[in-house]
Formats: structure tokens, C-alpha cells, sequence
């Protein structure tokens, strides 16, 4: 065995939730192609060869449990992909409790042994979550599926930024408990990336960062640049790694945060709420 062996997968067997397009499939292809055996749950059709599909709905807590039970372990890679934008139904569930419900199945059935990873998608949109971390201890605190629902939409907190913020704290509070049991959990936090969701919200979402891009002589990334660095998070390469939020969004926050480029300064500022509370 080399040293560079520990960025491979083989012998690990992967499961992907929402790994059926976007960088949910470029995270199963590049996973499979590292070598392990992956189980992709979606609700839409997977169609990436050489995978096991299980069908998943993660607003219904039923249809995730099914899921869970249907995969069985041990599952050495967990990657939380699924997500929606704001005015979708239920994206309160889709895109946190559902996934951290699924999460505690798992860990409650010893699905994922010691030594397994973690790995989630956020967004650099979440990169507040530090300013509004009372409000979202509290949320995190409501363990019950349907009774975290009610709070999220009693507190007015069922949209895309309250949930990326939230994927962002649960990763910096699950480290410790997660790896008394030997699992890191991490997430990396993509700027825009060109994806079916995207497109479908290319107003807002793909002219973020626009004139940045236009700067570097970048395009929006590709969801292939997005499943590399979480496929690293998730292999032994990345042992050492665990409770941080990766920003994949070639270097728009830390340039908004240096003062390097005033838009991205603007947005950073925006983002971590100092215009007010988001």
C-alpha cells in the first residue's frame, strides 16, 4: 500500500444523499472511480451507472427511515448533498432535518463504524452562522423531526441561508461527540456552482459573484470542482480534518473578508449579518 492510497476508497462502501444530479453525482462517480461501493438515495431518478439507488423523500420522515433500513451498513462515507432553494416545500426538512434525522438512524443503528467520514454540502452563504449561533443552538436543541419543522416555520427560519447556516454550526458541534465514537464530520461551503438547481435559479444565484469572475477570468464552478475537495474531506487522507466548513468558492469570501475586492467585501458584511439579522 502507498502513501497516496489514502485518498482512494477502495474496500469503503459510500452513500450519497441526493446524489442524482449536481454535485451529488459528481461526488458518487468520483467516489466510485476511487474505488468503493456506493448507494445513491434520491428522490429523483439516479442514473449514474454501477451505483445501488434507494428511493428517498427527505421531507417525510418515514420515507428516510425506509431508506436507512434498506441501505443497512456499514457505511464508511456518508455525503448529505440534497438541497433546495428558497419556496420549495419543506425546505426546512430537505435541507438540514431530514439530513441530521438520517444522520442519527444511522449512528443510533451502528451503521457507520469508527474510522468513517461525514461529509456535507453547505454554502458559502452560510458563513454567518457565528452571529446568529444563540438562535441556532437553540433550533439544534429541538432533536424531534416534526417538532424542529414546527420551530423553523413558527421562527420564520424555513429558507436556503437559515439552513446553510445551520449545516454550518451542527458541523462545528457534532465534531466532538462524533469523534468520541472515531467519525470526523466536516462540509465544504461552494460559491456558485453550475448545477440543475442553479440554472433553474440562475438570477440569483449564478450572477453571484459575477463581476468577481469576470476579475479572475473564472467561470462558476463545475460540480466535478465541488465533489474533489468533499471526496478528500471523507478519506483517510483526511484524517486529521474534522468540525470545519470548507469555503469551494475560489477565494470570493476571503476576499470580500481581506478587503481585496469591495463587492465581495459588501457581500461578506451582508452575509454575516451586519446589516441586520438574516
Amino acid at each position: 500500500m502507498g502513501l497516496f492510497d489514502a485518498f482512494r476508497y477502495d474496500g469503503k462502501r459510500a452513500l450519497v444523499v441526493g446524489g442524482a444530479t449536481g454535485m451529488g453525482a459528481a461526488v458518487a462517480e468520483v467516489v466510485l472511480d476511487a474505488g468503493a461501493e456506493v448507494v445513491v438515495m434520491d428522490r429523483a431518478e439516479v442514473t449514474v451507472p454501477g451505483v445501488k439507488a434507494i428511493p428517498l423523500n427527505l421531507a417525510e420522515k418515514a420515507s428516510i427511515e425506509a431508506a436507512v433500513d434498506e441501505c443497512g451498513g456499514p457505511i464508511h462515507a456518508l455525503f448529505s448533498c440534497a438541497g433546495v432553494a428558497d419556496g420549495t416545500p419543506g425546505i426546512e426538512r430537505i435541507n438540514f432535518i431530514g439530513h441530521r434525522h438520517l444522520i442519527d438512524r444511522m449512528l443510533d443503528r451502528d451503521l457507520i463504524p469508527r474510522g468513517s467520514a461525514i461529509g456535507m454540502i453547505s454554502s458559502a452563504a452560510g458563513i454567518g452562522w457565528e452571529s446568529n449561533l444563540d438562535l441556532i443552538l437553540e433550533f439544534l436543541d429541538v432533536e424531534d423531526f416534526d417538532a424542529a419543522t414546527t420551530w423553523a416555520q413558527e421562527h420564520e427560519r424555513a429558507t436556503y441561508m437559515w439552513s446553510k447556516q445551520v449545516i454550518n454550526t451542527y458541523v462545528a458541534r457534532q465534531a466532538l461527540p462524533l469523534l468520541k465514537r472515531g467519525i470526523r464530520i466536516n462540509a465544504i461551503l461552494p460559491g456558485p456552482t453550475d448545477t440543475p438547481l442553479a440554472q433553474a435559479n440562475a438570477d440569483t444565484w449564478l450572477t453571484f459573484g459575477a463581476d468577481y469572475r469576470e476579475e479572475t477570468g473564472i467561470q462558476a464552478s463545475t460540480p466535478l470542482e465541488q465533489a474533489y475537495p468533499l471526496a478528500f474531506l471523507c478519506s483517510d487522507a483526511a484524517v486529521g480534518v474534522s468540525g470545519i466548513t470548507m469555503v469551494t468558492d475560489a477565494g470570493f469570501i476571503g476576499a470580500g473578508v481581506s478587503k481585496a475586492f469591495e463587492t465581495a467585501t459588501q457581500a461578506v458584511d451582508f452575509l454575516r449579518g451586519k446589516y441586520g439579522p438574516v
